[in-house]
Formats: C-alpha cells, sequence, structure tokens
C-alpha cells in the first residue's frame, strides 16, 4: 500500500502552489484497455447483455433515487442500464485512466453520473458511506487483495447498505485450470478441475496468438476465502445467484450432453451482501 504524498520542496519564505495529484500507483486495465473496450463498449459483450448485467440487476434490485457505486467500472458498462431504472446518482470507481476516459466520453456529460479515478484497494475519499448501494462485475479476481476490496466497497456504502458481486464462478472456471471434456461412453460432457484449492495468480494473454505481450492477472481464491474475505471486509452475504451461459451448441452427436452440461455447470457466480 502506498505511502502518504511527498511534500514538494520549497525554500523558506516561498509561497506554496500545489501541483497535481500523483496518478494512482495501481492503473488497473490500463494497458489492454483499448482493447477492453473494444471488447465490452458501451453496451457489454454477448454475456454481459445475456446473462451479466440481467443478474445483476435482478439481484440489486436498484430503487428510484439511490445512489448507486460501481467499483471497478470499466469503461461504465453499467451505467445506461442503471440510469433507465430511475437512480438519482451514479458514481463509478477505476483504477484505469484510460477506461475512466472511455466512460467520460460516452457519460461525463450527464450531471447525474460521477467518475472517478482510484484503485479499489486503497483507502479513497470516494469510500464515503453515502451511497445506497454498489455493484462489482467481473472485478473480483482482477484485484490482488479482495479483503481491502471488500472493505472500500463496505465504508462506500451507508450502513444496512446492499452490494453486488458478479465473478467468474470459483468451482468451475479457474483459467488454464480447469477444461471441458468428453466422455463417449455416456455421451456427456464433464468439467475437469486440475486445481481448485490453492491461491493462484494466472497471467492471461490478451491477445492469444499476436504475441503484444499483453496480459492480465487473474487471481483464483477459493470460494471459502472469498466469502471469508466478504465478511473480514465488514459485509455479509444474504442472496446468491449461479448464472449458467446461454449459448447452446449447434445440432450434432454432442449437442444433447453438451446442452446438458451448459445447463448443470454455470459460468458466473452472483453475490450480494449488506453492510454489517
Amino acid at each position: 500500500m502506498p505511502g502518504p504524498p511527498r511534500r514538494p520542496f520549497r525554500r523558506p519564505g516561498q509561497p506554496f502552489r500545489p501541483g497535481p495529484p500523483p496518478p494512482p500507483k495501481d492503473k488497473g486495465w490500463d494497458p489492454v484497455a483499448a482493447w477492453y473496450d473494444k471488447l465490452v463498449g458501451e453496451d457489454g459483450s454477448d454475456y454481459h447483455k445475456h446473462v451479466i448485467l440481467p443478474g445483476t440487476l435482478k439481484l440489486l434490485d436498484p430503487k428510484e433515487g439511490e445512489s448507486i457505486i460501481d467499483v471497478c467500472c470499466g469503461q461504465g458498462v453499467l451505467v445506461k442500464p442503471l440510469l433507465e431504472t430511475g437512480i438519482a446518482r451514479f458514481t463509478g470507481v477505476d483504477a484505469s485512466p484510460k477506461l475512466i476516459e472511455a466512460a467520460m466520453k460516452r457519460h461525463g456529460s450527464n450531471p447525474r453520473v460521477k467518475l472517478i479515478t482510484a484503485d479499489a484497494c486503497a483507502p479513497g475519499p470516494w469510500a464515503d458511506g453515502s451511497h445506497d448501494a454498489a455493484t462489482c462485475l467481473m472485478a473480483v479476481h482482477d484485484v490482488p487483495d479482495p479483503v481491502a476490496m471488500f472493505s472500500n466497497v463496505a465504508k462506500a456504502l451507508k450502513p444496512g447498505g446492499r452490494a453486488v458481486m458478479v465473478f467468474m464462478h470459483p468451482c468451475f472456471r479457474i483459467p488454464r485450470q480447469s477444461h471441458w471434456g468428453w466422455d463417449a461412453d455416456h455421451k456427456i460432457q464433464y468439467r475437469r478441475l486440475d486445481r481448485y484449492g490453492s491461491q493462484l495468480d494466472i497471467p492471461i494473454t490478451t491477445h492469444p496468438g499476436r504475441k503484444s505481450g499483453e496480459l492480465t492477472m487473474f487471481h483464483h481464491r477459493p470460494l471459502a476465502e472469498l466469502l471469508t474475505a466478504i465478511g473480514q471486509g465488514g459485509m455479509g452475504v444474504v442472496a446468491c445467484e449461479e448464472l449458467y451461459s446461454h449459448r447452446r451448441s449447434q445440432p450434432g452427436p454432442r449437442s444433447r450432453g453438451e446442452h446438458r452440461a451448459a445447463e448443470e455447470f454455470p459460468m458466473f457466480l452472483a453475490l450480494k451482501a449488506v453492510r454489517l
């Protein structure tokens, strides 16, 4: 965690003129912001549109006049659907200046929208206890310190305020450690896990095959550790939804098994917690 900012040197009697604040140490997905913005855009990816956003709104149940903060907001994929529910104020926080800039271009002129460049794992004035609800979409596995992030989410909420977090299901979706397999004898598609119970920091190539060197880090944590981290952060889980893929394979000899697997193995986990 970074220490306090240093005071600029000045000679005795020289008036103090504060300079611009230092940029956040952690710039999140800044190196891959252009790629991610193209992938997700304003309305979201295919999975955002059909699974993640509907699941989030159902569990969050936003109310007219509420203030909602989106932690790790990226380019603001939640701004439009939340504003359409009649909320009074949307605040977005993300460590990537480039993603915040993309969100500003789309929504910065709206007086109900406030966008902040800040590290979700570091203390900040944005966690001010003024919000009715909070969201965090597809980012729990992107931060190295989930307790710090959950603590800041809790601090951003009013007492009793609620938060909805959606992320890759840690029991079934672990990069490089979970795979599909086919059992020809029983004609079933199964899910194979090579590792689950260990903490894993897994580098992910952003552009496979291009050799661009751009990486993001996926932090796998077992479910028990994540639930404990939420509690340590000052929140208690009150509801859970497991979100399944909407996609189905083309007709063929494996389609029945593949369809059943899609209905049995959830892709995402959605948790609703309240500030204690």
